[in-house]
């Protein structure tokens, strides 16, 4: 009789139902050993719509966000060792100009992309023993606030809503331990599409929430931004830890 493989080597047991728990745990823990091997454990996350395109109705937004990625990127490496990474979601538009500034610098960056029907691929300037792919949003998500000391989001549609207020909603019940600069990229279109002013009017946000944020519109005044609010992380980091959320004794 065959010897049957073990069953974390047998794909018909790992691509089942009942694997599904072993599939979710390794989208935690290999990239938390990738981290670890490369040294990071703190990004400069970037948001933003996959769909802009130069030219578009939106396309400006692009050169600025290389622009700024790469001034990220060139004050990180002044630091005397590379201490903030850019991140992004590792496609294209927004993501790609992110990681594609970050290259410019001469630096690496992070891309944690995502399968979907309209299959994602991960763009050209990713680093590529960063760049990771993912099926479960929510193990994607995690990793993208995990290692965040920054975001900065660019236009964009659902996803990108989905993770901005995915680090509001962390930042407002403070699970986190540390805080999360929020830098929203293009004043104009946030405030046409988002009505923060409205969600305090009506209860639903306190006012003191909009200073979980601020508005920016040029690179050059978003890295000072950055600057000022960073919490920079110690150039001794130890090996990148397990995930957690800030609990009430802690405070």
């Amino acid at each position: 009789m065959r010897t049957p493989p073990l069953a974390y080597h047998d794909p018909k047991f790992i691509d089942s139902d009942e694997g599904r728990p072993v599939r979710i745990v390794s989208e935690y823990l290999a990239p938390l050993r990738a981290f670890g091997d490369a040294g990071i454990s703190a990004t400069v996350v970037f948001f933003g719509s996959a769909r802009l395109r130069a030219g578009g109705p939106l396309g400006d937004y692009l050169a600025q966000a290389t622009e700024l990625a790469r001034l990220v990127t060139e004050w990180s490496r002044t630091l005397g060792e590379e201490r903030l990474v850019v991140c992004s979601g590792g496609g294209p538009g927004i993501m790609e100009a992110a990681n594609r500034g970050a290259a410019l610098a001469g630096g690496r960056s992070i891309g944690l992309n995502i399968g979907l029907p309209q299959e994602q691929r991960p763009n050209a300037y990713v680093t590529p023993e960063l760049c990771f792919q993912f099926h479960y949003f929510f193990m994607r998500k995690l990793w993208f606030a995990h290692l965040a000391h920054a975001l900065i989001a660019f236009p964009g549609g659902f996803g990108t809503l989905d993770e901005l207020f995915e680090i509001l909603t962390l930042a407002q019940t403070q699970k986190l331990d540390r805080s999360i600069p929020v830098l929203l990229y293009g004043s104009a279109f946030w405030k046409e599409v988002v009505n923060f002013d409205a969600l305090v009017r009506h209860g639903t946000i306190a006012a003191g929430d909009l200073r979980l944020f601020e508005f920016v519109d040029e690179p050059h005044s978003a890295l000072e931004r950055l600057k000022s609010r960073i919490q920079l992380p110690s150039a001794l980091l130890p090996r990148l830890s397990f995930a957690r959320s800030r609990c009430p004794d802690d405070a």
